[in-house]
C-alpha cells in the first residue's frame, strides 16, 4: 500500500509540474487543443483515482468478509477500525481527486478567458475598420460624385433664368432634393434633347445606385455601430469576469493590464501558490478552497453563453448586410460604373461573414461537452 502511494505521489508531482508550468499555461492559442488537453488531463486524474480506489475497495471487501466470518470480538473490533480507516482514505481520495479536477478546469478556464479576450479585441479592431459614416455617405450621396457635380454646373450655366430656380445650400446637401432640383432644371435648360440624353447616360447608374441603396447603406452603418457597442459591453464583462476569476488566487491586476504587461507568469505563480496551499490543507479546508475556484468557473460558462449569443447575432447581421449589398437590381448593367468603395465593402462583408462563422466563434466551448467538462457533471459518486 505504501509503495502504491509513493508511486502515485511521484506521478502526481510530475503531472502538476507539467500542467502548471508557465510555458504550457498561457502559450496555447488553439481552443480546440485546450479542450483536448483538458479531457486528457482529467482522464489521467480519473485513471489514477480508479487505480487507488480499486486497491482500497478490494481491501474493504476483504475486511467485510473477515468481519462476517466467525472471529473473536476483539478481532472484529480491529477489523472495524481498519474498515473505518479505509473508508476515510477513500473519502480523502475523492476530495483530493475532485480538487485536482477543479484545478484543471480552473486553468483551462483561464486559458479560455485569454483567448476570448483576444477574439473580442480582434472584433473591436474589425468594427473600427468598417466604413465610417463619412465613407458610407460618400458612396450613397450623389452630391459626392464628381460626375454629378459637373452636370449640375453645366445645367446651372444652361438653365432658363425665367423658369429655372436655385435652392439653398442646406437643401442642396439633401441628396433627394438635389436630384429633383437637378432634373427639374435639366428639363427647362437650354440643352438639346441629344445633349440631355448624353448627360443622363453619364449619371444614370450613379443616380440609380445612390437612390436605391442609400437607406440600406445607412442601415449597415448604424447596425455596425450597434454591434460595436455590444462588443464593448462584452469586453467590459470579460474584464469584470477576469477580476472575479483571479480574485480567489490573490491576483490583483485587471485583464487589460495583464495582457499589456504580459503578466501571465505572475498569474501562474499565484495559481501555483494557491494549489500548494490546497495540497497542504486538511480535507475540509480543501473543499472550501475548491468551492472558491469553482464559483468563477460557473460565471465563465455564463459569459461563454453571452459571447456565443453575441457572435451568433453578429453573424446574422453580417449575413443580412451581405444580402443587402447583393440585392442591387442593376448590378450587372452598372458594374463598370459602380464606385470602388461599394465593391470593397462587399468584399469586407463577405470576409466578415466568414470570420463570424469561424474565427470569432469559439466552437470548442459551445454545447454540452464543455459544460460537462467545466461543471464536472461526471463527478465521482
Amino acid at each position: 500500500m505504501e509503495k502504491v502511494k509513493y508511486i502515485f505521489g511521484i506521478l502526481i508531482l510530475f503531472f502538476f509540474q507539467d500542467v502548471f508550468s508557465n510555458t504550457t499555461l498561457f502559450s496555447e492559442n488553439d481552443p480546440n487543443k485546450i479542450v483536448e488537453e483538458m479531457i486528457i488531463e482529467i482522464n489521467r486524474i480519473q485513471k489514477n483515482y480508479n487505480t487507488e480506489y480499486g486497491i482500497l475497495h478490494d481491501k474493504l471487501l476483504e475486511i467485510n468478509k473477515k468481519i462476517s466470518s466467525e472471529i473473536t470480538t476483539d478481532q472484529k473490533v480491529d477489523f472495524i477500525i481498519k474498515k473505518d480507516f479505509i473508508k476515510s482514505e477513500i473519502e480523502n481520495l475523492k476530495v483530493n481527486t475532485n480538487t485536482d479536477i477543479s484545478k484543471i478546469r480552473y486553468i483551462k478556464g483561464l486559458q479560455i478567458i485569454k483567448i476570448l479576450y483576444e477574439k473580442v479585441l480582434s472584433l473591436d479592431h474589425h468594427f473600427a475598420s468598417v466604413r465610417t459614416f463619412t465613407e458610407i455617405n460618400k458612396i450613397s450621396n450623389p452630391n459626392q460624385y464628381p460626375e454629378f457635380e459637373k452636370i449640375k454646373e453645366l445645367i446651372t450655366k444652361k438653365k432658363d433664368k425665367k423658369t429655372g430656380f436655385d435652392i439653398s445650400s442646406i437643401l442642396g446637401s439633401n441628396p433627394y432634393i438635389s436630384v429633383i432640383s437637378t432634373f427639374t432644371n435639366l428639363l427647362v435648360s437650354g440643352l438639346s434633347k441629344e445633349e440631355k440624353d448624353v448627360e443622363l447616360q453619364k449619371i444614370d447608374c450613379l443616380l440609380d445606385f445612390t437612390m436605391r441603396m442609400q437607406n440600406d447603406l445607412n442601415t449597415i452603418y448604424f447596425e455596425t455601430a450597434f454591434l460595436q457597442s455590444s462588443n464593448q459591453t462584452i469586453k467590459n464583462n470579460l474584464e469584470v469576469l477576469f477580476k472575479e476569476y483571479t480574485k480567489p488566487i490573490g491576483y490583483s491586476l485587471g485583464l487589460e493590464e495583464c495582457r499589456n504587461e504580459d503578466d501571465w507568469d505572475a498569474v501562474s505563480n499565484k495559481l501555483s501558490a494557491y494549489i500548494e496551499g490546497m495540497k497542504k490543507s486538511p480535507p475540509q479546508k480543501q473543499l472550501k478552497l475548491q468551492i472558491d475556484i469553482e464559483f468563477p468557473i460557473d460565471r465563465l460558462i455564463q459569459f461563454v453563453t453571452q459571447y456565443n449569443d453575441f457572435i451568433n447575432e453578429g453573424g446574422k447581421f453580417y449575413q443580412k448586410f451581405n444580402t443587402i449589398l447583393n440585392s442591387y437590381e442593376n448590378q450587372k448593367q452598372c458594374e463598370t460604373k459602380l464606385p470602388i468603395e461599394y465593391k470593397k465593402m462587399k468584399e469586407d462583408i463577405a470576409v466578415a461573414v466568414e470570420k463570424f462563422n469561424v474565427a470569432y466563434k469559439p466552437v470548442e466551448i459551445n454545447g454540452s461537452k464543455m459544460k460537462e467538462i467545466l461543471y464536472g457533471i461526471n463527478e465521482f459518486d
